[in-house]
């Protein structure tokens, strides 16, 4: 066997939700060559392939992964004046490259593009996969190319922000050309001296009795301190932690359709007296309805547990291993949401997390990215 591969690795403990089984083969990657050996290993041996980042936003099965599994740690960075006449400013960072310090980086040189994605945890990697987003902010309106490796033409390639095919928390690389490529490095380009962005409205609410326009700084600590409410920054020995962020994708909506949620909430009242569901813009003419207010309007509070699995106590879009939880316990409460919400309000909630090592059938009733072959 390659010296950089590893057997019957246990996958748990490279997850934040402390769940799932071993991989069959696993290795750590820390450069382009060892990612291409791997690569070549698995497609000789007709493997799967999963590539794993930070194991924040994902679900790992009981039974593992029965194929090899690929944690590219590749970490250089730098930033450097662009070419073009705007003076933006170019930040490459290695897909292993921790997201949150880098965010810290930016706002410390006073670049303006991603203050408002301070505390989402996992690595670069996985910041275009899935268009992460917050606040306001996603990385699509700022990445300017990603290098990956392109599994059907086996060469290095770069895609630039049109190929990457950005929306509501998808892209190229999760949606028409899945499991196609491997992410490298990201290229972002950011506005020196830009103004922040404070237009969403748990950041307006705030600011609210605060003067002036806030610093790049003080933008990302209010979102560290907001996401910290809710149980979605990362804090030691916080038991709300222990999830994968949003299990949950908030749904968009037509407007047609928005109004049907919303007089079936009225019938079944569960709005208040001069109450509206709320509704934040989506791209279009969508509209995006919060899934935390599905699922509490359902019947499932903050911190309703089954067993081992339950609800944060302070967001009801984080599902959290209580102690010794397993991949089958998440998917038994999940599914609990999934079915309430499409009996009460006639939707079915998608899931934001990847899911790891399941059967076709288990993605596909949660709507849930996954590897192929699994």
């Amino acid at each position: 066997m390659i010296s950089f591969l590893k057997k019957n690795i246990d996958l748990a403990s490279f997850t934040t939700l402390s769940v799932g089984g071993p991989a069959r083969y696993f290795t750590q990657a820390s450069s382009e060559n060892i990612v291409l050996g791997a690569i070549d290993f698995a497609r000789r041996e007709e493997l799967p392939v999963f590539v794993l980042g930070g194991g924040s936003n994902l679900l790992v099965s009981d039974a593992g992964f029965p194929g090899l599994v690929l944690q590219v740690v590749i970490r250089r960075s730098s930033i450097t004046k662009s070419t073009k006449s705007d003076g933006s400013v170019k930040v490459r960072a290695g897909a292993g490259l921790d997201w949150d310090p880098l965010v810290a980086k930016c706002v410390e040189r006073n670049l303006a593009g991603i203050e408002c994605l301070s505390g989402v945890p996992g690595w670069v990697g996985a910041t275009p996969v899935q268009n992460v987003g917050a606040y306001g902010q996603e990385v699509g309106q700022v990445i300017s190319w990603v290098r990956a490796y392109d599994r059907q033409s086996a060469l290095v390639v770069e895609l630039s922000r049109a190929e990457c095919a950005f929306t509501y928390r998808s892209s190229v690389f999760n949606t028409s050309e899945r499991d196609r490529f491997i992410v490298l490095e990201v290229e972002y380009e950011l506005d020196p001296g830009g103004a922040p962005t404070v237009d969403y409205p748990d950041l307006e609410r705030f600011f609210a009795r605060k003067t002036g326009t806030p610093s790049l700084g003080e933008v990302r600590e209010a979102v560290r301190e907001i996401r910290a409410s809710k149980a979605m920054l990362l804090v030691d020995g916080d038991p709300d932690c222990r999830s994968a962020g949003s299990f949950f994708k908030n749904p968009i909506v037509s407007e047609e359709q928005y109004s049907e949620i919303e007089n079936t909430a009225r019938r079944r009242d569960l709005l208040g007296t001069g109450e509206s569901l709320p509704r934040f813009p989506a791209p279009g003419d969508g509209v995006k309805v919060p899934a935390a207010w599905l699922i509490e309007r359902s019947g499932f509070g903050k911190g309703h547990s089954r067993g081992s699995v339950g609800l944060s106590s302070k967001h009801t879009l984080a599902l959290i291993n209580r102690g010794g939880a397993t991949a089958a316990q998440f998917l038994g409460l999940a599914g609990e949401i999934v079915d309430r919400i499409e009996e009460v309000f006639g939707l079915r909630l998608r899931a934001e997390l990847a899911f790891v090592g399941f059967p076709s059938e288990v993605r596909d009733r949660f709507g849930a990215d996954g590897p192929a072959g699994c």
